[in-house]
């Protein structure tokens, strides 16, 4: 699968760089949708393909588009707001020539130079198993746009501290996102069983994502998870079970079934490359697996 950097965003693109940009620590910039649009129309560009980027994306869509991301396909009718990390793929395909609104792309080491040394993957809008795509109300899109306009703004502007400024505006973005996620997803509790919970949580998503044939889950099981944690199997398995409602075996199943889902149909890898990078030994294990999971044998889903 082709990891997109901003090197090739910018020739995809033919987006200029800003003037002094790479002065500074991190990068960032912001785009509006309908010039972008034109210009790729212009220039005979694809849609945007479905990768994982080395950099994050907030984006502000306004028209009919459809999403994909990771293993969801969601359909936009109006108004959008979109967060992307680089750890998942995802694209989304305008259905009409009516697209606008704003984005901006910036890299991990752009938000740690802020005076709250923001760690952006532990920040819940960001947490592994989201649905960071909300569709927004007439009025939500104009706070949202607001914002990017004023990003658009500074970033042409000589202001000597206008990257802190530019800083202060995508954590506002992010801020406004988390704001309309379900309060749950915000405020967890902190009880032990929680904790165990978190880091099991972690474990399993810091294997993801598979990026070549060479690279292998090394915890698989539920024992394999319970002796890196230090706790038995039944106590973890009745934990993730009071915290999430599934069962050890569940969660991982679930985690390896979307990865798998995702190099099926975004990679050329065949099927017994597929298979080894997520544990399995033999292809016919793999298989069985899969169609028990989703009812589809694997090359029956990948057609």
């Amino acid at each position: 699968m082709e990891i997109k950097t901003l090197e090739s965003f910018y020739q995809d693109t033919t987006a200029l760089l800003p003037e002094g940009i790479n002065k500074e620590i991190g990068h960032f910039n912001v785009f509006k949708i309908d010039e972008l649009h034109a210009q790729t129309r212009k220039n005979l560009k694809p849609a945007m393909p479905y990768n994982r980027r080395a950099y994050y994306k907030i984006s502000l869509i306004s028209g009919r588009n459809r999403a994909e991301y990771a293993d969801k396909v969601i359909d936009i009718e109006k108004n959008a707001l979109l967060f992307a990390t680089p750890k998942i793929p995802y694209h989304y395909v305008p259905q009409d020539d009516n697209q606008f609104g704003y984005f901006c792309i910036f890299t991990s080491d752009f938000l740690l130079h802020s005076k709250s040394g923001v760690v952006l993957d532990e920040l819940p809008i960001y947490h592994p198993g989201g649905y960071p795509i909300f569709q927004l109300s007439d009025e939500e899109a104009d706070e949202i746009a607001y914002v990017f306009k004023k990003m658009y703004r500074e970033l042409s502007s000589d202001y000597a501290y206008k990257y802190d400024l530019l800083r202060n505006y995508v954590l506002e973005l992010i801020h406004l996102g988390q704001k309309l996620q379900p309060a749950t997803a915000l405020y967890p509790t902190h009880n032990a069983s929680a904790r165990v919970s978190s880091l099991f949580i972690e474990l399993l998503e810091r294997q993801f994502p598979i990026e070549s044939p060479q690279q292998r889950l090394s915890l698989r099981t539920a024992k394999d998870f319970a002796d890196r944690l230090a706790v038995h199997v039944n106590h973890l398995n009745k934990v993730l079970k009071e915290n999430t409602g599934k069962t050890t075996t569940d969660l991982i199943s679930g985690r390896i079934i979307q990865e798998a889902k995702i190099l099926l149909k975004q990679t050329d890898w065949n099927i017994s490359e597929i298979a080894y990078s997520l544990g399995f030994e033999e292809v016919a294990h793999f298989s069985n697996f899969f169609k028990k999971q989703t009812s589809f044998a694997p090359l029956s889903f990948r057609a």
